[in-house]
Protein backbone atom coordinates (compact mmCIF):
# COMPACT_ATOMS: atom_id res chain seq x y z
CA UNK A 1 0.00 0.00 0.00
CA UNK A 2 3.14 2.32 -0.04
CA UNK A 3 1.63 3.52 -3.40
CA UNK A 4 -1.33 4.24 -1.83
CA UNK A 5 0.40 6.23 0.85
CA UNK A 6 2.22 8.11 -1.71
CA UNK A 7 -0.65 9.14 -3.66
CA UNK A 8 -2.85 10.34 -0.32
CA UNK A 9 0.32 12.37 0.81
CA UNK A 10 1.04 13.72 -2.72
CA UNK A 11 -2.54 14.74 -2.56
CA UNK A 12 -2.34 16.85 0.27
CA UNK A 13 0.64 18.56 -1.32
CA UNK A 14 -1.75 19.01 -4.28
CA UNK A 15 -4.31 20.59 -1.79
CA UNK A 16 -2.36 22.97 -0.08
CA UNK A 17 -1.65 24.02 -3.65
CA UNK A 18 -4.66 24.68 -5.13
CA UNK A 19 -5.34 26.75 -1.76
CA UNK A 20 -2.47 29.08 -2.45
CA UNK A 21 -3.77 29.42 -6.20
CA UNK A 22 -7.15 30.14 -5.02
CA UNK A 23 -5.64 33.05 -2.99
CA UNK A 24 -3.67 33.96 -5.91
CA UNK A 25 -6.48 34.18 -7.94
CA UNK A 26 -8.10 36.17 -5.36
CA UNK A 27 -5.34 38.75 -5.02
CA UNK A 28 -5.42 39.37 -8.95
CA UNK A 29 -9.04 39.80 -8.81
CA UNK A 30 -11.13 40.92 -6.13
CA UNK A 31 -8.46 41.77 -3.30
CA UNK A 32 -8.16 45.26 -2.06
CA UNK A 33 -5.16 47.10 -2.28
CA UNK A 34 -4.54 47.15 1.27
CA UNK A 35 -4.51 43.05 1.43
CA UNK A 36 -1.14 42.63 -0.47
CA UNK A 37 1.32 41.92 2.40
CA UNK A 38 -0.66 39.20 4.72
CA UNK A 39 -1.62 38.07 1.58
CA UNK A 40 2.08 37.71 0.86
CA UNK A 41 3.01 35.76 4.12
CA UNK A 42 -0.25 33.77 3.32
CA UNK A 43 0.73 32.38 0.01
CA UNK A 44 4.47 32.04 1.31
CA UNK A 45 3.17 29.47 4.43
CA UNK A 46 0.84 27.42 2.46
CA UNK A 47 4.11 27.13 -0.61
CA UNK A 48 6.48 26.09 2.17
CA UNK A 49 4.01 24.11 4.10
CA UNK A 50 3.50 22.02 0.93
CA UNK A 51 7.55 21.99 0.53
CA UNK A 52 8.25 20.39 4.12
CA UNK A 53 5.28 17.75 3.22
CA UNK A 54 6.76 17.25 0.02
CA UNK A 55 9.76 16.85 1.54
CA UNK A 56 9.25 15.48 4.85
CA UNK A 57 10.56 11.35 6.42
CA UNK A 58 6.84 10.64 5.90
CA UNK A 59 6.67 11.43 1.75
CA UNK A 60 10.21 9.90 1.70
CA UNK A 61 9.22 6.46 3.44
CA UNK A 62 6.14 6.21 1.37
CA UNK A 63 8.16 6.95 -1.83
CA UNK A 64 10.46 4.24 -1.09
CA UNK A 65 7.83 1.68 -0.58
CA UNK A 66 6.15 2.79 -3.86
CA UNK A 67 9.63 2.56 -5.83
CA UNK A 68 9.17 -1.06 -4.70
CA UNK A 69 5.47 -1.30 -5.90
CA UNK A 70 6.36 -0.24 -9.29
CA UNK A 71 9.63 -1.29 -10.26
CA UNK A 72 7.91 -4.13 -12.54
CA UNK A 73 6.00 -1.83 -14.37
CA UNK A 74 7.17 0.01 -17.46
CA UNK A 75 9.11 3.29 -16.82
CA UNK A 76 6.30 5.61 -18.68
CA UNK A 77 3.58 4.05 -16.63
CA UNK A 78 1.26 6.97 -15.14
CA UNK A 79 1.77 5.41 -11.65
CA UNK A 80 5.94 4.97 -12.49
CA UNK A 81 5.93 8.63 -13.88
CA UNK A 82 4.08 9.51 -10.38
CA UNK A 83 6.58 7.70 -8.33
CA UNK A 84 9.57 9.29 -10.86
CA UNK A 85 8.27 12.83 -10.10
CA UNK A 86 7.99 12.95 -6.67
CA UNK A 87 11.82 11.49 -6.71
CA UNK A 88 12.71 14.40 -8.90
CA UNK A 89 10.95 16.82 -6.88
CA UNK A 90 12.31 16.01 -3.79
CA UNK A 91 15.78 15.90 -4.78
CA UNK A 92 15.45 19.90 -6.35
CA UNK A 93 13.92 21.36 -3.69
CA UNK A 94 16.39 19.90 -0.84
CA UNK A 95 18.59 21.65 -2.76
CA UNK A 96 16.70 24.93 -2.16
CA UNK A 97 16.78 26.07 1.65
CA UNK A 98 13.34 26.68 2.77
CA UNK A 99 13.73 30.07 4.09
CA UNK A 100 14.88 31.05 0.67
CA UNK A 101 11.83 29.66 -0.91
CA UNK A 102 9.56 31.46 1.64
CA UNK A 103 12.10 34.96 1.33
CA UNK A 104 10.97 34.58 -2.82
CA UNK A 105 7.35 33.75 -2.14
CA UNK A 106 7.08 36.70 0.36
CA UNK A 107 8.60 38.91 -2.12
CA UNK A 108 6.44 38.11 -5.36
CA UNK A 109 3.25 38.77 -3.22
CA UNK A 110 4.66 42.52 -2.16
CA UNK A 111 6.00 42.86 -5.69
CA UNK A 112 2.71 42.25 -7.28
CA UNK A 113 1.03 45.32 -5.66
CA UNK A 114 4.23 47.54 -6.14
CA UNK A 115 4.02 46.49 -9.81
CA UNK A 116 0.75 47.58 -10.03
CA UNK A 117 1.07 50.83 -8.32
CA UNK A 118 4.52 51.58 -10.62
CA UNK A 119 2.21 50.71 -13.69
CA UNK A 120 -0.81 53.10 -12.72
CA UNK A 121 1.42 55.46 -12.08
CA UNK A 122 4.18 54.78 -15.26
CA UNK A 123 6.98 54.96 -12.78
CA UNK A 124 9.55 52.03 -12.69
CA UNK A 125 11.13 53.86 -9.73
CA UNK A 126 8.36 52.67 -7.48
CA UNK A 127 9.02 49.25 -8.40
CA UNK A 128 12.17 48.77 -8.60
CA UNK A 129 13.75 47.85 -4.76
CA UNK A 130 10.98 45.64 -5.00
CA UNK A 131 12.38 43.65 -8.38
CA UNK A 132 15.77 44.27 -7.01
CA UNK A 133 14.80 41.86 -4.36
CA UNK A 134 13.13 39.80 -6.32
CA UNK A 135 16.14 39.72 -8.73
CA UNK A 136 18.81 38.87 -6.03
CA UNK A 137 16.54 35.70 -4.75
CA UNK A 138 15.84 34.37 -7.96
CA UNK A 139 20.38 34.81 -8.38
CA UNK A 140 20.18 32.58 -5.00
CA UNK A 141 17.86 30.50 -6.36
CA UNK A 142 19.65 29.24 -9.24
CA UNK A 143 23.12 29.02 -7.45
CA UNK A 144 20.94 26.37 -5.31
CA UNK A 145 19.38 24.59 -7.93
CA UNK A 146 22.74 24.49 -10.04
CA UNK A 147 23.59 24.85 -13.53
CA UNK A 148 25.98 23.55 -16.46
CA UNK A 149 26.82 26.88 -18.25
CA UNK A 150 24.56 29.95 -17.05
CA UNK A 151 22.73 30.60 -14.16
CA UNK A 152 19.38 31.33 -16.52
CA UNK A 153 18.84 27.89 -17.16
CA UNK A 154 18.58 26.93 -13.64
CA UNK A 155 15.51 28.99 -13.40
CA UNK A 156 13.72 27.89 -16.45
CA UNK A 157 14.20 24.75 -15.44
CA UNK A 158 11.30 25.01 -13.59
CA UNK A 159 9.23 26.50 -16.29
CA UNK A 160 10.52 24.36 -19.16
CA UNK A 161 12.68 21.62 -18.35
CA UNK A 162 15.53 20.95 -20.46
CA UNK A 163 15.82 23.59 -22.08
CA UNK A 164 18.76 25.90 -22.63
CA UNK A 165 19.89 29.74 -23.08
CA UNK A 166 22.30 28.25 -25.74
CA UNK A 167 19.39 26.19 -27.19
CA UNK A 168 17.27 29.52 -27.32
CA UNK A 169 20.18 31.60 -29.35
CA UNK A 170 20.17 28.93 -31.91
CA UNK A 171 15.89 28.65 -32.10
CA UNK A 172 15.28 32.22 -31.76
CA UNK A 173 18.04 33.10 -34.77
CA UNK A 174 16.29 30.75 -36.94
CA UNK A 175 12.71 32.56 -36.14
CA UNK A 176 14.88 35.59 -37.18
CA UNK A 177 15.45 34.30 -40.53
CA UNK A 178 12.35 32.91 -41.50
CA UNK A 179 10.51 35.54 -39.88
CA UNK A 180 12.32 39.41 -40.76
CA UNK A 181 12.18 39.33 -44.42
CA UNK A 182 8.21 39.11 -43.86
CA UNK A 183 8.05 42.32 -41.51
CA UNK A 184 10.57 44.04 -43.74
CA UNK A 185 8.07 43.62 -46.90
CA UNK A 186 4.63 44.35 -45.07
CA UNK A 187 6.57 47.38 -43.74
CA UNK A 188 6.03 48.56 -47.84
CA UNK A 189 2.53 47.86 -48.06
CA UNK A 190 -0.87 48.69 -46.79
CA UNK A 191 -2.48 48.15 -43.54
CA UNK A 192 -5.99 46.20 -43.79
CA UNK A 193 -9.20 48.81 -42.40
CA UNK A 194 -9.18 48.92 -39.02
CA UNK A 195 -11.01 52.14 -37.53
CA UNK A 196 -13.72 49.48 -36.52
CA UNK A 197 -12.02 48.01 -34.00
CA UNK A 198 -11.38 51.67 -31.94
CA UNK A 199 -15.10 52.18 -31.79
CA UNK A 200 -17.47 51.75 -28.48
CA UNK A 201 -17.39 48.40 -26.91
CA UNK A 202 -19.56 48.67 -23.86
CA UNK A 203 -17.68 46.41 -20.90
CA UNK A 204 -20.49 44.35 -20.36
CA UNK A 205 -21.07 43.37 -24.27
CA UNK A 206 -17.12 42.90 -24.33
CA UNK A 207 -17.64 39.99 -21.15
CA UNK A 208 -20.83 38.92 -22.40
CA UNK A 209 -19.11 37.71 -26.42
CA UNK A 210 -15.84 36.85 -24.92
CA UNK A 211 -17.31 34.36 -23.11
CA UNK A 212 -19.71 33.46 -25.53
CA UNK A 213 -17.10 32.82 -27.93
CA UNK A 214 -15.04 30.93 -25.08
CA UNK A 215 -17.99 28.49 -24.74
CA UNK A 216 -18.00 27.87 -28.55
CA UNK A 217 -14.51 26.62 -28.46
CA UNK A 218 -15.76 23.81 -25.46
CA UNK A 219 -14.74 25.80 -22.04
CA UNK A 220 -17.06 24.10 -19.53
CA UNK A 221 -18.96 26.88 -17.96
CA UNK A 222 -19.79 24.55 -15.22
CA UNK A 223 -16.68 24.17 -14.09
CA UNK A 224 -15.29 27.51 -14.66
CA UNK A 225 -16.09 31.30 -15.17
CA UNK A 226 -14.13 34.68 -16.81
CA UNK A 227 -13.43 37.85 -14.64
CA UNK A 228 -11.69 40.87 -15.33
CA UNK A 229 -8.06 41.51 -14.63
CA UNK A 230 -5.38 43.80 -14.84
CA UNK A 231 -3.01 41.61 -16.86
CA UNK A 232 -4.95 38.12 -18.22
CA UNK A 233 -4.88 34.63 -16.71
CA UNK A 234 -5.85 31.24 -16.33
CA UNK A 235 -5.74 29.14 -13.07
CA UNK A 236 -7.21 26.11 -11.97
CA UNK A 237 -8.14 23.95 -8.77
CA UNK A 238 -7.91 21.09 -10.18
CA UNK A 239 -10.08 19.94 -13.88
CA UNK A 240 -13.32 20.50 -11.82
CA UNK A 241 -12.69 24.61 -11.11
CA UNK A 242 -10.85 26.32 -13.99
CA UNK A 243 -11.03 30.11 -13.76
CA UNK A 244 -9.83 32.37 -17.14
CA UNK A 245 -10.08 36.60 -16.87
CA UNK A 246 -9.35 39.05 -19.40
CA UNK A 247 -8.91 42.81 -19.56
CA UNK A 248 -11.65 45.11 -21.17
CA UNK A 249 -10.78 48.68 -23.22
CA UNK A 250 -14.27 49.85 -24.26
CA UNK A 251 -12.43 51.53 -26.58
CA UNK A 252 -10.39 48.94 -28.28
CA UNK A 253 -13.04 45.24 -28.58
CA UNK A 254 -10.25 42.92 -29.61
CA UNK A 255 -8.23 43.18 -25.95
CA UNK A 256 -10.83 41.35 -24.45
CA UNK A 257 -11.91 39.00 -26.94
CA UNK A 258 -8.64 37.47 -28.22
CA UNK A 259 -7.25 37.49 -24.33
CA UNK A 260 -10.55 35.00 -23.15
CA UNK A 261 -9.89 33.07 -26.35
CA UNK A 262 -5.99 33.02 -25.20
CA UNK A 263 -7.40 31.79 -21.66
CA UNK A 264 -9.70 29.88 -22.92
CA UNK A 265 -6.53 26.98 -24.30
CA UNK A 266 -5.42 27.26 -21.52
CA UNK A 267 -8.58 26.08 -19.80
CA UNK A 268 -9.28 23.29 -21.99
CA UNK A 269 -6.33 22.14 -21.38
CA UNK A 270 -6.71 21.69 -18.00
CA UNK A 271 -10.45 20.58 -17.98
CA UNK A 272 -8.85 18.30 -20.24
CA UNK A 273 -6.93 16.46 -18.29
CA UNK A 274 -7.87 12.87 -16.65
CA UNK A 275 -10.10 12.39 -14.56
CA UNK A 276 -7.91 10.12 -12.85
CA UNK A 277 -5.00 12.26 -12.29
CA UNK A 278 -7.08 14.46 -9.92
CA UNK A 279 -4.62 15.16 -7.18
CA UNK A 280 -1.82 13.17 -8.28
CA UNK A 281 1.68 14.08 -9.13
CA UNK A 282 0.75 13.81 -13.14
CA UNK A 283 -1.61 17.04 -12.15
CA UNK A 284 1.02 18.71 -9.87
CA UNK A 285 3.98 20.49 -10.58
CA UNK A 286 6.13 19.22 -7.73
CA UNK A 287 9.07 21.05 -8.99
CA UNK A 288 7.03 24.63 -9.15
CA UNK A 289 5.03 23.96 -6.58
CA UNK A 290 2.06 24.68 -8.37
CA UNK A 291 -0.59 22.63 -9.35
CA UNK A 292 -1.45 22.47 -12.69
CA UNK A 293 -1.86 19.61 -15.52
CA UNK A 294 0.23 21.39 -18.51
CA UNK A 295 3.86 19.21 -18.41
CA UNK A 296 5.39 22.48 -18.96
CA UNK A 297 4.06 26.09 -19.70
CA UNK A 298 5.36 26.03 -23.20
CA UNK A 299 3.57 22.96 -23.06
CA UNK A 300 0.56 25.30 -21.64
CA UNK A 301 1.21 28.12 -24.31
CA UNK A 302 0.85 25.90 -27.16
CA UNK A 303 -2.82 25.09 -26.31
CA UNK A 304 -3.66 28.88 -25.62
CA UNK A 305 -1.66 29.89 -28.53
CA UNK A 306 -3.30 27.39 -31.18
CA UNK A 307 -7.05 28.27 -29.87
CA UNK A 308 -6.38 31.89 -29.65
CA UNK A 309 -4.60 32.43 -33.57
CA UNK A 310 -4.55 28.97 -35.48
CA UNK A 311 -8.22 28.82 -34.66
CA UNK A 312 -10.04 32.29 -33.33
CA UNK A 313 -8.03 34.67 -35.53
CA UNK A 314 -8.73 32.37 -39.13
CA UNK A 315 -10.55 32.83 -41.86
CA UNK A 316 -13.15 30.82 -41.29
CA UNK A 317 -13.83 31.01 -37.71
CA UNK A 318 -15.23 34.74 -38.95
CA UNK A 319 -16.65 34.00 -41.56
CA UNK A 320 -18.98 31.57 -38.74
CA UNK A 321 -19.18 34.03 -36.52
CA UNK A 322 -19.24 37.19 -37.84
CA UNK A 323 -23.11 37.45 -37.81
CA UNK A 324 -22.55 36.68 -33.48
CA UNK A 325 -20.03 39.81 -33.45
CA UNK A 326 -22.46 41.97 -35.50
CA UNK A 327 -25.64 41.18 -32.82
CA UNK A 328 -23.48 41.67 -30.24
CA UNK A 329 -23.06 45.49 -31.58
CA UNK A 330 -25.67 45.68 -34.27
CA UNK A 331 -24.56 49.56 -34.95
CA UNK A 332 -21.18 49.38 -34.59
CA UNK A 333 -20.03 46.60 -36.82
CA UNK A 334 -22.89 47.57 -39.54
CA UNK A 335 -20.81 49.12 -41.83
CA UNK A 336 -18.14 46.11 -41.76
CA UNK A 337 -17.67 42.57 -43.83
CA UNK A 338 -16.43 39.27 -42.67
CA UNK A 339 -13.26 39.67 -44.70
CA UNK A 340 -12.32 43.55 -43.91
CA UNK A 341 -13.00 41.98 -39.95
CA UNK A 342 -10.63 39.38 -40.32
CA UNK A 343 -7.62 41.03 -42.12
CA UNK A 344 -8.15 43.68 -38.94
CA UNK A 345 -7.54 41.17 -36.46
CA UNK A 346 -4.38 39.78 -38.43
CA UNK A 347 -2.91 43.19 -39.33
CA UNK A 348 0.74 43.36 -38.77
CA UNK A 349 2.36 45.62 -37.61
CA UNK A 350 5.46 46.86 -34.70
CA UNK A 351 3.25 47.55 -31.55
CA UNK A 352 4.66 48.40 -27.48
CA UNK A 353 2.68 45.86 -25.92
CA UNK A 354 2.82 42.20 -26.18
CA UNK A 355 0.09 41.26 -25.32
CA UNK A 356 -1.77 42.93 -28.10
CA UNK A 357 1.00 42.06 -30.58
CA UNK A 358 0.18 39.88 -33.87
CA UNK A 359 1.32 36.31 -34.90
CA UNK A 360 4.63 37.86 -36.87
CA UNK A 361 5.55 40.20 -34.35
CA UNK A 362 5.23 38.71 -31.04
CA UNK A 363 8.17 36.20 -30.72
CA UNK A 364 10.41 39.78 -31.04
CA UNK A 365 8.63 40.98 -27.92
CA UNK A 366 9.74 37.64 -26.29
CA UNK A 367 13.28 37.04 -27.63
CA UNK A 368 13.71 40.78 -25.68
CA UNK A 369 12.74 39.74 -22.44
CA UNK A 370 14.36 36.36 -22.55
CA UNK A 371 17.70 38.85 -23.25
CA UNK A 372 16.85 40.70 -20.57
CA UNK A 373 16.29 38.34 -18.16
CA UNK A 374 19.38 36.38 -18.56
CA UNK A 375 21.62 39.86 -18.96
CA UNK A 376 20.00 40.58 -15.36
CA UNK A 377 20.55 36.97 -13.82
CA UNK A 378 24.30 36.72 -14.96
CA UNK A 379 25.00 40.12 -13.24
CA UNK A 380 25.59 42.30 -16.84
CA UNK A 381 22.45 44.56 -16.78
CA UNK A 382 21.41 46.18 -13.18
CA UNK A 383 17.84 46.77 -12.46
CA UNK A 384 18.24 50.10 -12.53
CA UNK A 385 19.33 50.20 -16.31
CA UNK A 386 16.78 47.55 -17.10
CA UNK A 387 14.30 50.98 -18.45
CA UNK A 388 16.83 52.06 -20.54
CA UNK A 389 17.95 48.44 -21.69
CA UNK A 390 14.04 47.87 -22.55
CA UNK A 391 13.80 50.68 -24.04
CA UNK A 392 16.66 50.33 -26.42
CA UNK A 393 15.38 46.92 -27.45
CA UNK A 394 11.94 47.88 -28.73
CA UNK A 395 13.73 50.17 -30.91
CA UNK A 396 16.64 47.45 -32.02
CA UNK A 397 13.97 44.63 -32.37
CA UNK A 398 10.50 46.87 -33.79
CA UNK A 399 11.52 49.82 -34.63
CA UNK A 400 9.18 51.65 -31.97
CA UNK A 401 9.91 54.36 -29.33
CA UNK A 402 8.58 53.68 -26.23
CA UNK A 403 6.47 56.78 -24.62
CA UNK A 404 6.64 55.48 -21.10
CA UNK A 405 7.08 52.80 -18.39
CA UNK A 406 3.92 51.46 -17.93
CA UNK A 407 4.40 50.50 -21.95
CA UNK A 408 7.30 49.54 -21.54
CA UNK A 409 9.11 47.94 -18.83
CA UNK A 410 6.13 47.70 -16.66
CA UNK A 411 3.91 46.10 -18.82
CA UNK A 412 3.95 42.62 -17.77
CA UNK A 413 3.48 40.74 -14.77
CA UNK A 414 5.67 37.80 -14.91
CA UNK A 415 8.76 39.54 -12.68
CA UNK A 416 6.49 41.07 -9.84
CA UNK A 417 5.54 37.29 -8.90
CA UNK A 418 9.20 36.10 -9.12
CA UNK A 419 8.30 34.43 -12.63
CA UNK A 420 12.13 34.91 -14.16
CA UNK A 421 12.97 31.99 -16.53
CA UNK A 422 9.33 31.78 -17.95
CA UNK A 423 9.27 34.05 -21.00
CA UNK A 424 10.64 31.29 -23.70
CA UNK A 425 7.64 29.58 -22.91
CA UNK A 426 5.41 31.84 -25.35
CA UNK A 427 7.95 31.18 -28.28
CA UNK A 428 7.89 27.64 -27.81
CA UNK A 429 3.99 27.65 -27.11
CA UNK A 430 4.00 29.12 -30.62
CA UNK A 431 6.02 26.51 -32.15
CA UNK A 432 4.34 23.72 -30.64
CA UNK A 433 0.96 25.04 -31.53
CA UNK A 434 1.67 25.33 -35.53
CA UNK A 435 3.53 21.77 -35.10
CA UNK A 436 0.37 20.08 -33.64
CA UNK A 437 -1.99 22.31 -35.53
CA UNK A 438 -0.27 21.18 -38.77
CA UNK A 439 -0.25 17.88 -37.80
CA UNK A 440 -4.18 17.22 -36.99
CA UNK A 441 -5.01 18.58 -40.04
CA UNK A 442 -2.77 16.12 -42.02
CA UNK A 443 -3.48 13.19 -39.90
CA UNK A 444 -7.28 13.84 -40.10
CA UNK A 445 -8.33 15.95 -42.85
CA UNK A 446 -11.97 15.44 -41.36
CA UNK A 447 -10.69 18.41 -38.51
CA UNK A 448 -10.01 20.93 -41.47
CA UNK A 449 -13.53 20.38 -42.68
CA UNK A 450 -15.32 20.56 -39.67
CA UNK A 451 -13.29 24.24 -38.38
CA UNK A 452 -14.75 25.40 -41.93
CA UNK A 453 -18.62 24.51 -40.65
CA UNK A 454 -17.87 25.85 -37.04
CA UNK A 455 -17.16 22.45 -35.36
CA UNK A 456 -14.70 22.51 -32.66
CA UNK A 457 -14.82 19.42 -31.21
CA UNK A 458 -12.69 16.86 -33.72
CA UNK A 459 -9.53 19.54 -33.22
CA UNK A 460 -10.47 19.32 -29.24
CA UNK A 461 -10.86 15.90 -29.51
CA UNK A 462 -7.75 15.17 -31.21
CA UNK A 463 -5.66 17.50 -28.43
CA UNK A 464 -7.45 16.14 -25.59
CA UNK A 465 -5.85 12.48 -27.00
CA UNK A 466 -2.46 13.84 -27.89
CA UNK A 467 -2.16 16.49 -25.52
CA UNK A 468 -4.02 17.46 -22.76
CA UNK A 469 -5.66 13.98 -21.28
CA UNK A 470 -1.94 13.08 -20.37
CA UNK A 471 -1.57 16.02 -17.78
CA UNK A 472 2.57 15.51 -16.92
CA UNK A 473 2.89 12.25 -17.85
CA UNK A 474 4.87 13.15 -20.54
CA UNK A 475 7.50 15.07 -20.66
CA UNK A 476 7.52 18.03 -23.14
CA UNK A 477 9.49 16.21 -26.08
CA UNK A 478 7.72 12.97 -25.23
CA UNK A 479 4.18 14.70 -25.81
CA UNK A 480 5.60 15.96 -29.28
CA UNK A 481 7.37 12.95 -30.75
CA UNK A 482 3.92 11.08 -29.46
CA UNK A 483 1.72 13.53 -31.36
CA UNK A 484 3.96 14.41 -34.06
CA UNK A 485 7.16 12.21 -34.46
CA UNK A 486 9.43 14.78 -33.84
CA UNK A 487 10.49 17.08 -31.70
CA UNK A 488 10.51 20.65 -30.96
CA UNK A 489 10.38 22.07 -34.79
CA UNK A 490 10.34 25.48 -35.84
CA UNK A 491 9.49 24.97 -39.31
CA UNK A 492 5.54 24.47 -39.81
CA UNK A 493 5.58 27.91 -37.54
CA UNK A 494 7.25 29.84 -40.57
CA UNK A 495 4.90 27.91 -42.76
CA UNK A 496 2.26 29.00 -41.06
CA UNK A 497 3.13 32.82 -40.58
CA UNK A 498 4.71 32.38 -44.11
CA UNK A 499 1.33 31.70 -45.53
CA UNK A 500 -0.78 33.54 -43.60
CA UNK A 501 0.62 37.29 -43.72
CA UNK A 502 1.69 36.80 -47.90
CA UNK A 503 -2.42 35.84 -48.20
CA UNK A 504 -3.26 38.77 -46.80
CA UNK A 505 -0.56 41.23 -47.99
CA UNK A 506 0.38 39.56 -50.66
CA UNK A 507 3.86 39.24 -50.52
CA UNK A 508 6.47 37.61 -52.70
CA UNK A 509 7.32 34.49 -51.18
Amino acid sequence: MSLSNLLTLSGQVNDLLNASSVLSWDARTMMPKGGSETRSKQLATLTVAARDLLCSDQMKRALEGAEKDVAGLDATAPEARMVAQVREAIAYHERIPAELLRRKTELGGIGHDKWAEAREKADFSLFAPALKDIVDASREMAEAIGYEDHPYDALMYRFEPGTTTAELKTLFARLREGMLPLVQQIAQKEQPRSDFLYREYPVEGQMAFALKMAAKLGYDLDRGRLDTTVHPFEISFTRNDVRITTRVNPKYMPMSLFGALHETGHALYEQGADPAYVRTPLATDLVGLYAVSGVSFGAHESQSRLWENHVGRSRAFWQNHFADIQAAYPETLADVTAEEFYRAVNRSRPSLIRVESDELTYDFHIMLRVELESRLIEGSLSVDDLPEAWNAGMKSYLGVDVPDDAQGVLQDVHWSSGQIGTFCNYTIGNIMAAQLFETAVQEQPAIGTALEGADYAPLRDWLTDKVTRHGRRYGRDELLVNATGRTLDPEPYLRHLTSKFSEIYGLAV
